[in-house]
């Protein structure tokens, strides 16, 4: 399992880091809210363990701009803000848990696990290809492990090429079965399309993904 921490006192954040890499887990670590951003943009975590008075950034935000990105990904607060106020906050913004600090690190422990076991129990639709990864339930993609953004569009015609890997799909199928729209062909609308999802899956990357087969459409294949 792979946890990021937001916390920016580094003692405790050290403290944190040793207790959970004793227990042979993976943990990386941000001492601000910008930096938490980044690392969450950029890697794929299965729990995050959020203060809430972080600079740049606070806690609530992030918690719930996590959310929106990635539902899928666990949330716990670690705050020693402890109000009922506060921890109606934190759930409102989508956190899973909420423990107020100071505490023990065997309980941390024990609700981290608890959420990874919750996110294990549900079930996953992820479709692969190469390093590419797009998750259906989470409507979340990655590449390489970087996650990739994508508009309503292009995710959906990334998930249908995925879903006919290895087959040449027109552009009457594109136009028709992913966004029900009559093809016409005085337009280009199709290659533009491709093309945005062309410079975000394959441009940065050292395969492509995404062929034309010329005068018959297009392919996602190794």
């Amino acid at each position: 399992m792979k946890i990021l921490l937001i916390e920016d006192e580094q003692a405790v954040a050290g403290f944190i880091k040793k207790g959970f890499e004793s227990e042979g887990f993976s943990l990386d670590i941000a001492y601000d809210g910008q930096t938490g951003k980044m690392f969450f943009e950029n890697g794929l975590y299965e729990v995050v363990i959020l203060d809430v008075n972080l600079p740049v950034i606070n806690g609530f935000d992030l918690c719930r701009l996590f959310k929106q990105q990635n539902n899928r990904t666990s949330i716990i607060m670690l705050t020693a803000f402890d109000s009922i106020d506060n921890k109606t906050t934190g759930f409102e913004a989508g956190a899973d848990d909420y423990l107020v600090k100071p505490f023990q690190f065997k309980e941390l422990l024990l609700r981290v696990k608890a959420l990874s076991r919750r996110t294990a129990h549900t079930e996953k639709q992820i479709l692969c290809l190469a390093d590419l990864e797009v998750d259906i339930s989470a409507k979340s993609v990655s590449r390489g492990g970087k996650r990739i953004d994508l508009t309503a569009r292009e995710y959906a015609l990334l998930e249908y090429l995925l879903l006919n890997k290895g087959r040449i799909i027109s552009k009457v199928d594109i136009a028709e079965k992913v966004w029900d729209l009559n093809f016409e062909t005085n337009t280009n609308v199709i290659e533009v399309y491709v093309n945005h999802l062309r410079k975000k899956i394959d441009k940065d990357f050292s395969s492509r993904l995404i062929h034309t087969v010329v005068g018959m459409g297009y392919v996602l294949r190794e």
